[in-house]
């Protein structure tokens, strides 16, 4: 939750330091313009996403030692509903604040909602079912990128369903639908995020878990090295050598897709993940108690910091000089930010830090709320 607060606060606030350098602000993974820092910056974010969908899916197995098949069915499906609800009210005008909602975007909140949806619909069939389901979508998804497959692709329905790279519909003469995450492969992360929380029943010793724990981290993150090697099958854009040097070569191999998040991504992601689930299973410290605090309240604490973030940067709109007239910029959907605000990358960490901190004594105080009443309401938030 920490890490992936730092990716919103680049998207709001980074303006490159150097001279006719435009799109490094827009594509910190462009092998052209980008540097190791920025590359950085954004690639330690990509495990975020993964992760929440996978831990969303163990999450759910769990509730399903304490709950009926049709209780838990029902949770879901009313739950993921009410996720695609929120990204489209209360999400889009987060990062927009544009009230006319012009722009509703479909992002990883969507996805989140429609894979929960899906996997309440997939609870009542058997567990060996849904494993290998889940195997199938993300092992083999990519083929989808290949003729005769990929015919498909352009259309709204396959847009939606995989195909998307920021793809943009009109929904009247006004308003438009954008889709950043396509739900089918990380439907597939679910389901197999699902199936992982065998790891985390009762009846697991912990030395056995965290045995079988390395050993599929180990083996993900090497079958990653493997296929991005071969650079033939796992990822759209296969690596290549690159003139800038040995070092952009090193990050052109680590440079795997996101949108739709591709095998190579998947394995580069998930493997070290549960790595450190492994070897920080039992370290408890003050820190990681104060870390763990953003983790127990996740849905209140992605709103909020999205709120948070482009209110400091409508303050930094205003204290910069700008006036009403730059509200809105031709092109892009997110008012209060014109292509000249912003920081190089010190400035971005140092707005990073600052919305963190300001952010937990509302963490901490919802989830002692939460630790001390039982509303129904509190499920879904």
């Amino acid at each position: 939750m920490v890490i992936m607060a730092l990716d919103h606060v680049r998207d709001f606030f980074f303006k490159s330091s150097l001279k006719n350098t435009a799109s490094v602000a827009l594509d910190p993974t462009n092998m052209a313009t980008t540097t190791p820092g920025l590359f950085f910056t954004r690639w330690i974010t990509h495990f975020c996403a993964p992760v929440f969908l996978f831990l969303a899916g163990t999450s759910a197995y769990l509730m399903s030692r304490r709950k009926t098949k049709k209780q838990l069915s029902e949770f879901l499906i009313k739950r993921g509903l009410w996720l695609v609800l929120v990204e489209i009210c209360i999400i889009s005008f987060a990062w927009t604040f544009n009230p006319f909602y012009n722009v509703i975007i479909f992002q990883v909140i969507w996805a989140i909602g429609i894979s929960m949806v899906l996997l309440g619909i997939l609870v009542h069939f058997p567990y060996k079912f849904l494993f290998v389901l889940g195997l199938i979508i993300v092992m083999g998804h990519n083929l989808l990128q290949y003729a005769p497959f990929n015919s498909m692709k352009g259309s709204f329905g396959a847009d939606l369903v995989y195909y998307t790279n920021f793809s943009a519909y009109k929904i009247d003469a006004d308003h438009l639908l954008l889709i950043v995450y396509a739900f089918l492969p990380w439907t597939g992360v679910m389901l197999l995020g699902f199936c992982f929380g065998k790891l985390y029943e009762a009846g697991m010793e912990a030395a056995k878990r965290r045995k079988i724990l390395i050993l599929l981290g180990s083996g993900l993150f090497l079958f990653f090295l493997l296929l991005r090697a071969i650079n033939i099958y796992g990822d759209l854009e296969p690596w290549s050598s690159q003139s800038r040097g040995p070092e952009y070569t090193f990050l052109s191999f680590l440079n795997t897709n996101k949108y739709p998040p591709s095998l190579d991504y998947l394995c580069m992601t998930l493997g070290p993940a549960m790595l450190l689930l492994a070897f920080l299973e039992k370290i408890q410290n003050r820190f990681t108690a104060i870390v763990s605090i953003y983790g127990r309240v996740p849905l209140v604490y992605y709103i909020a910091h999205l709120y948070l973030i482009h209110l400091i940067g409508l303050i930094i709109f205003y204290v910069s000089g700008y006036e009403s007239k730059d509200i809105i910029t031709a092109g892009s959907p997110f008012y209060f930010r014109p292509p000249g605000l912003g920081f190089p990358l010190p400035g971005v960490y140092t707005i990073w830090v600052i919305a963190v901190l300001v952010l937990f004594p509302l963490c901490r105080w919802y989830d002692r709320y939460k630790s001390t009443h039982r509303n129904w309401w509190l499920s879904y938030l």
